[in-house]
């Protein structure tokens, strides 16, 4: 099934959500959106498995909404975290390529966390796509077991299953302050850049805040990936454990000045140190610096990277191979 959406109306649909909810429940067969040029502001929730979303280009093919968390909301309740997103994935075998998904927000600082992407599910593959937004730009569910704060997880998933999924994003740019890529998912990002924005505070980025569960062999693989900004130099950090548990693995990667020398944040979990796993392998770049980083970040060897390819981190039982699509 092909479906046409263009804002100029002359499509089959002016709207993404208008085209999904054409959809029939019980449509067996594959999917495919052309979604033309246009800014598409809209909120939208996947539910049904199996569709392409195809773009005209990132540039010209814009999806994006402005939802923050410290907002109030109607019956006068805080929006929160995970109730701010543009475009929520609560399915599997979806693709995305040559899309942007935005939330135009503002600043953490300002406005708190503001979700562009809430992507929770398996097989899913993002190819030259744009994540815009601020704080907590990009969510990689599942959501962690457990809330710290009462009410922290308040929003779609809240009460679900938490099951992890596989990601993978290839040609990608991903940008924000706060945590901007963060969650629990197994996710492979190839040729990826990454870009933290400058919020005027000695600190002004934490690119990932991973959640990886207890056992779970994979969390985040970025490899041959840019860590870029506009920031003064030494004044972002790689990463922070948003769970004791959290896996973040680069492997032949750029750094920028920005990048701070000790490269990783343990968040103030001084156990985290023997339960996290922050691990390099040849970066490169003036914010490389190896010799500064802490004691309990890791330094891969060539004989640790074959068991992080992506074959290794994505095929699993079912032999996925989404490079392939």
């Amino acid at each position: 099934m092909n479906i046409h959406i263009a804002a100029d109306n002359t499509g089959d649909f002016v709207s993404i959500g208008a085209a999904l909810a054409s959809i029939p429940d019980r449509c067996k067969e594959p999917v495919t959106l052309y979604i033309h040029k246009g800014v598409y502001k809209e909120r939208i929730s996947i539910t049904h498995p199996c569709i392409t979303f195809l773009g005209d280009s990132c540039q010209d093919t814009i999806l994006t909404g402005d939802l923050y968390a410290a907002m109030t909301m109607e019956d006068g309740a805080r929006r929160g975290t995970f109730r701010t997103y543009s475009c929520l994935i609560d399915t599997h075998d979806i693709l995305f390529r040559n899309l942007t998904v935005a939330n135009t927000a503002g600043p953490g600082p300002v406005c708190g966390q503001a979700i562009a992407l809430y992507a929770d599910g398996d097989r899913l593959m993002f190819d030259n796509c744009r994540f815009l937004g601020n704080q907590d730009t990009l969510f990689t569910g599942p959501l962690p077991p457990k809330e710290i704060e009462p009410n922290g997880f308040v929003g779609p998933k809240q009460f679900s299953p938490r099951i992890n999924g596989r990601h993978y994003y290839r040609n990608c740019y991903m940008e924000g302050d706060i945590d901007f890529v963060f969650g629990s998912a197994t996710a492979y990002f190839e040729s990826c850049d990454f870009f933290s924005k400058d919020i005027g505070r000695p600190v002004n980025s934490y690119v990932t805040a991973a959640s990886t569960p207890k056992g779970q062999t994979y969390g985040y693989v970025m490899k041959d990936c840019r860590f870029l900004g506009d920031c003064p130099p030494c004044s972002a950090y790689l990463g922070r454990p948003w769970r004791d548990y959290a896996k973040t693995v680069l492997i032949n990667c750029f750094m920028d000045q920005h990048i701070i020398s000790q490269g990783w944040h343990d968040w103030g979990k001084t156990s985290a140190h023997d339960t996290c796993l922050f691990a390099e392998y040849k970066s490169f770049g003036p914010g490389a610096d190896l010799g500064a980083r802490p004691r309990w970040v890791r330094r891969l060897t060539e004989t640790d990277l074959p068991f992080y390819s992506r074959e290794n981190v994505l095929c699993q039982d079912d032999n996925w191979q989404p490079w392939n699509l």
